[in-house]
């Protein structure tokens, strides 16, 4: 079996990963196609790229076509990420608008870090009275790995996972131990569910939120289709609802559908009604 690409293959690749997912390879990436898919082709008895793409086309191999776009998704997250925006939530937005109920979508959850930090922000604030003990919340995390989202639901989490991004009192208050391995408590899991989801598809199924983060994914969509994911992000906010992006990304010609805040240092975009 050789696991030599050829530039036709990866140009089928590279269009059935935009096509389906969104997903940007651009020219340079032949390695990453070869360490990650090539992975694949015992899996599947695939004799080489070839035969992938062959696959990849037909119908009835479903399975297949998941599994290469689970495989050239990268799933990099940690704990508390740009944790200003944690507080820019709960000091900032929260304390402005007193909600009641709160819907926060978490729409590139990956392996669940980012809705859980969210949790365990939103518990301590309820628990040191900064905002009301009373609020009920509920936290959608989405993301189009189905391997991402089962570590995620299982709030389980070993070698770097269980460490990046956590101080040791972190890991005392939020995990219990569990042989060099870390479980989230149970009552920081309450509230929270997971599902996989495209974000290429319509966003209707999702309902309407309060908060969305959209945060280090929209870098891999082209802009006509990142376009199109802030315009229907947009519509599913409420009015009065936030968005954040991550620390490194703009809105930038999306002036017409939100208004960027700056709350206490940190940046937010809030929709336009």
């Amino acid at each position: 079996m050789t696991r030599q690409l050829k530039h036709a293959d990866y140009e089928a690749i590279h269009e059935f990963l935009e096509r389906n997912a969104g997903i940007r390879l651009g020219p340079g990436k032949e390695y990453l196609v070869v360490s990650r898919l090539g992975r694949l082709l015992p899996t599947y008895e695939l004799a080489d790229f070839g035969e992938l793409v062959t696959k990849l086309a037909g119908f009835g191999n479903s399975r297949l076509q998941t599994a290469v776009i689970d495989a050239m998704t990268t799933n990099e997250t940690f704990w508390f990420r740009d944790l200003a925006h944690y507080r820019l939530l709960v000091d900032g937005i929260l304390t402005e608008t007193k909600p009641s109920r709160l819907r926060i979508w978490s729409a590139a959850a990956s392996t669940g870090q980012e809705a859980y930090t969210t949790a365990i922000c939103l518990q301590d604030a309820m628990q040191g009275g900064r905002i009301s003990r009373n609020m009920g919340y509920e936290i959608i995390g989405t993301d189009i790995s189905e391997t991402a989202l089962e570590e995620a639901r299982g709030a389980s989490y070993c070698g770097v996972s269980a460490s990046r991004g956590l101080s040791d009192d972190q890991r005392r208050r939020y995990f219990r131990e569990d042989g060099g391995c870390i479980e989230l408590l149970p009552q920081y899991r309450k509230g929270i569910s997971f599902r996989t989801f495209n974000l290429l598809k319509p966003f209707d199924a999702l309902g309407k939120f309060d908060v969305v983060f959209c945060r280090n994914v929209l870098i891999y969509f082209s802009q006509e289709r990142k376009r199109d994911i802030i315009s229907r992000i947009a519509r599913v906010l409420n009015p009065g609802g936030h968005l954040f992006l991550g620390s490194t990304e703009s809105m930038s010609g999306h002036e017409d559908l939100f208004e960027m805040r700056n709350i206490g240092g940190g940046l937010v975009y809030r929709v336009r009604r």
